[in-house]
């Protein structure tokens, strides 16, 4: 009698296009285990980062506004929550494997730092090797979750983790040689963009950082002037334009691609390098500094806090750290070792 797994591995060949990753079919973990009777090698991935310490914690890190006044701001949490329900309808219409990119979208941003983005500058700038999130994100499954015997997760969500990140980079890769192994991990990447680009735009507007009526016409009349519209217009685009292609290439159509770069780039200048928000994430960068300086001086509070549970240069270990806190926790640690307490005369 096959098991609920062995049925499942059955179901994808039958089912999922020939483009998709079969589960049956994985690289493998770094260290071998026996497989689940019950779930497909993705689908235990899935399961893992769920139920990581560094998952949780995203919950009290900030995706572009420092400490917001309002409930309904984005974390970096739901950020992660809205790229996974996105990665997810696109697989879907393509018939790729769900699971696996629900995995690397789950786990794309485990890595990430306290503060967004104002972290993962100061932490680059201080190590000699440089820092960025979704390497990061790879030591965090690897070596730190689970007192550091890591999470053990397979190649191809590793990879999809690895290579989503973009910054200011090219959308979609031009060497094939450094693209995702896998068209899931193309759609997370993909989806990541769509995933920010829309929920930070809707911050910003209700933070009246910019108004609607900033927006270039161009972006309006092609992506949309709602949420939902701007969402659905990238999604469906993605889309088509893979269900037209021969490879089932994860891009957008022209017209589409161009206003997508022209939305970047005015959030990049109206929003992200802001006055409005920048400034906060000069405060954010100085506390982090310091705080990343005074554990590297003082190496037996570090131990303490950190219960010397991370390994590497000392460097690293406090990287490691420090890039793991929440917002909340890194900012008690600072009024711990920087702020005066105060006393009185009994």
């Amino acid at each position: 009698m096959k098991t609920v797994r062995e049925e499942n591995e059955l179901l994808e060949k039958k089912v999922l296009s020939p483009f998709a990753a079969l589960s049956s079919k994985s690289k493998g973990r770094l260290k071998r285990e026996n497989k689940c009777d019950l779930r497909t090698e993705f689908q235990r991935d899935r399961d893992r980062i769920i139920h990581a310490k560094s998952f949780r914690r995203l919950r009290y890190k900030t995706q572009v506004f420092l400490a917001p006044k309002g409930d309904h701001y984005r974390t970096r949490l739901t950020h992660t929550l809205e790229v996974s329900q996105i990665s997810r309808v696109i697989s879907r219409a393509l018939r790729l494997n769900e699971d696996l990119t629900e995995a690397i979208a789950l786990g794309h941003d485990l890595g990430h730092t306290p503060f967004g983005h104002a972290g993962e500058t100061v932490l680059n700038r201080l190590l000699k090797k440089g820092f960025r999130h979704n390497e990061q994100s790879i030591r965090v499954v690897d070596y730190i979750e689970k007192d550091g015997k890591g999470l053990n997760l397979t190649f191809e969500v590793r990879d999809g983790i690895l290579r989503h990140s973009k910054g200011k980079g090219d959308i979609f890769y031009s060497d094939k040689a450094t693209a995702p192994a896998t068209k899931e991990g193309g759609v997370v990447r993909v989806s990541d963009l769509v995933a920010y680009l829309s929920h930070d735009l809707d911050d910003a507007l209700r933070a009246k950082v910019i108004k609607e009526s900033q927006l270039p016409a161009s972006v309006r009349r092609y992506i949309g002037e709602t949420h939902s519209s701007r969402i659905n217009t990238m999604v469906k685009d993605i889309i088509n334009v893979a269900r037209k292609s021969d490879s089932l290439e994860i891009a957008f159509s022209n017209d589409i691609y161009e206003n997508v770069l022209l939305l970047r780039d005015f959030m990049y200048k109206n929003v992200y390098e802001s006055d409005k928000v920048h400034g906060e994430f000069y405060k954010a960068e100085r506390i982090l500094e310091q705080l990343f300086l005074f554990f590297l001086e003082n190496q037996k509070i570090f131990n303490i806090e950190s219960e010397n549970q991370y390994r590497g240069t000392r460097e690293e270990k406090v990287a490691d750290f420090i890039s793991g806190m929440t917002d909340r926790y890194l900012l008690s640690l600072f009024e711990k070792y920087f702020v005066p307490s105060p006393w009185g005369i009994f």
